[in-house]
């Protein structure tokens, strides 16, 4: 399997107006095409700006990382930012708009989507009249209509209750196994990294290095749901709390 992104000695300082705070340490590992790949760590550890420096947000202070073949990476935030005045049909649009590639191919291509995964009857309602599980859907179709290879998914469903959470979950994950992309998860939920990941990145407290990294091998890889009553379920999250408690 082709690796598709080489994260190298990263770091990130951030200078106040009193000191200088050391986010990143030191940040090395590999994604391969196709991988879904969670990052978790304790809060303030630095996690969002590894996907900020990705996307471009932010400028790492040193350290390095490629792209192979300069594929295309989508970050997609915590908050759904759906515009209210637009409806889901345009919401979905906007970023093509964006980057002045509304073609009919295009349009074509959201169409697909919203017709594959459950929307195609809500395209003239607005994000107000949507639960907040479908508006995810639809920020996550926004993002993909944009053909990225790699997308980044900043705490993507920390703002929905525990059900949903659960529901969209699935939803997500199936959408980006059957769209084939690569993605990289920031979450706190370690149910959530493991159910859903083929690799669990582990980092430290700040100034965060990488702790562990754990390939996720289940008797039988199935929904993130069904994940959670595999026998080996227990065994990670239990081994991912310990490495997170040594933090505290």
């Amino acid at each position: 399997m082709k690796t598709i992104l080489d994260i190298h000695h990263l770091k990130k300082n951030y200078q106040t107006e009193k000191e200088e705070i050391h986010a990143l340490k030191d940040i090395s590992f590999s994604v391969n095409e196709g991988d879904f790949v969670s990052i978790v760590g304790p809060s303030g550890c630095g996690k969002s700006t590894i996907l900020s420096i990705l996307s471009g947000l932010e400028k790492q202070s040193d350290g390095n990382y490629s792209i192979l073949n300069h594929k295309k990476i989508a970050y997609m935030l915590q908050e759904d930012s759906l515009l209210p005045f637009r409806t889901v049909l345009d919401n979905c649009l906007f970023g093509l708009e964006l980057e002045h590639q509304l073609t009919e191919e295009n349009k074509q291509y959201v169409s697909y989507l919203l017709d594959t995964y459950g929307l195609h009857d809500f395209i003239n309602q607005y994000p107000n009249h949507l639960s907040g599980g479908m508006r995810q859907r639809v920020a996550l179709i926004r993002t993909l209509a944009t053909h990225p290879d790699i997308l980044l998914l900043d705490e993507a469903m920390s703002a929905l209750d525990y059900q949903t959470r659960l529901s969209i979950g699935e939803d997500l994950y199936q959408i980006i196994k059957q769209e084939k992309k690569t993605a990289i998860l920031v979450t706190h939920d370690i149910g959530e990294a493991i159910s859903m990941s083929d690799y669990v990145i582990v980092l430290s407290h700040r100034p965060s290095v990488v702790k562990k990294v754990y390939s996720i091998q289940l008797k039988e890889k199935r929904s993130p749901i069904l994940n959670r009553s595999d026998p080996h379920f227990s065994k990670y999250f239990n081994q991912i709390w310990e490495d997170l408690n040594e933090n505290i």
